[in-house]
């Protein structure tokens, strides 16, 4: 590397979107480099939710391209979407060429593809945080040259030599939770014990339906808080007790630190933070009807570490998950001291390593 590279402000461009589950561990990422007086910017899609999500980070430079979904189920847009893909390639082709960019940070999802594809000899770093690699990254994977994981048993499903355990990027924000805020934000006492219930950023519709049929037996002994998904919020559904929101973003960091208990979808980036923050939960996956099963993989490896509780939304009833819900409140003590013992919870450092390391050799 020259003197004069050694001087240069350092460019990166980080690619991931879909869901917030792809996008908020960029942020854990990207922070600290603006800090550091890194050049960043964002190929997302042109009216994805990781657009407004970047938006809160106005030092970052985001540009959207054309997108398709892939899908492993049929559909008519797979005969559309591949089009799109292709064109959003060439315009992120066309983006890398122009920003010169030192390295690419790809946290997959379907946007991240044509980038990756366009990266040309720029160096690139891929996350993948479910226990089984998702699509995109396993066609963008021969491409990348390092993936890191947040599952040590995922190393066995990359090529040798690019896979790095590394954990999951988590946000340091969520950290920095106030319970007395979240008290005065959802207008609780504090008396009874907190149960927040997340469904993931597009809400969960089987798992509102299976709380809000529970609310009656829940709201006996706790306070809850229902993270609904936007969209789905029931105006007739009222209990004392219960408050809904369709989305939280700068206040869920309060409302972690207020609850007692999780009840949550087994999304990668959700389990890792409930995983950091000690929180014990209760988790019903996403069955393989409906995804690839990724949450189910997820949620196994949770319970056999003792880190949470799973239940089958299939099977599940009211009593069962309100039974469930008890048991690991109950038990609230011995599964945060489980958690307490991992130590690759917050993987944000040695992901940082290595993009510095990529940057550097690129």
């Amino acid at each position: 590397m020259t003197a004069e590279s050694t001087n240069t402000k350092k460019r990166i461009i980080f690619t991931g979107g879909g869901t917030a589950g792809h996008v908020t561990p960029n942020i854990a990422l990207i922070e600290p480099l603006l800090r550091e007086g890194w050049e960043v910017h964002y190929i997302g899609s042109e009216s994805g939710m990781e657009k407004g999500l970047i938006a809160g980070l106005p030092e970052v430079v985001y540009h959207g391209i054309s997108t398709g979904k892939l899908r492993r189920y049929f559909s008519w847009q797979n005969f559309i979407d591949p089009f799109r893909v292709i064109k959003g390639y060439f315009q992120a082709r066309r983006l890398i060429r122009g920003i010169h960019p030192d390295v690419i940070f790809s946290k997959g999802g379907f946007v991240s593809v044509p980038v990756v594809l366009g990266a040309g000899k720029v160096p690139v770093v891929a996350h993948e945080s479910d226990y089984s690699p998702g699509l995109s990254n396993r066609i963008a994977s021969r491409f990348t040259d390092k993936i890191c994981l947040s599952f040590e048993d995922t190393l066995a499903d990359v090529q040798p030599g690019k896979g790095i355990f590394t954990g999951t990027p988590i946000r340091p924000a969520l950290y920095s939770g106030s319970r007395e805020r979240a008290l005065a934000f959802t207008g609780y006492s504090g008396e009874k014990p907190v149960l927040l219930v997340m469904g993931g950023s597009l809400g969960a519709q089987k798992l509102n339906e299976l709380v809000r049929a529970a609310l009656p037996l829940l709201c006996e002994r706790y306070d809850v808080i229902h993270l609904c998904g936007k969209g789905k919020n029931d105006c007739d559904c009222i209990a004392c007790g219960y408050q809904q929101y369709e989305y939280i973003d700068k206040e869920l960091p309060d409302l972690f630190a207020l609850s007692d208990v999780v009840l949550s979808r087994a999304g990668a980036n959700s389990v890792f933070e409930l995983l950091a923050l000690n929180k014990p939960s209760v988790l019903v996956p996403l069955t393989s009807a409906s995804t690839r099963g990724d949450q189910l993989l997820n949620a196994k490896y949770m319970e056999k570490k003792g880190y949470a509780k799973v239940v089958d939304q299939n099977t599940a009833t009211t009593d069962s998950l309100v039974a469930a819900i008890n048991e690991v409140y109950r038990d609230r003590a011995q599964f945060a001291e489980r958690m307490c013992e991992d130590t690759r919870s917050d993987g944000t450092e040695a992901i940082l390593e290595i993009i510095k390391k990529a940057a550097n050799n690129g």
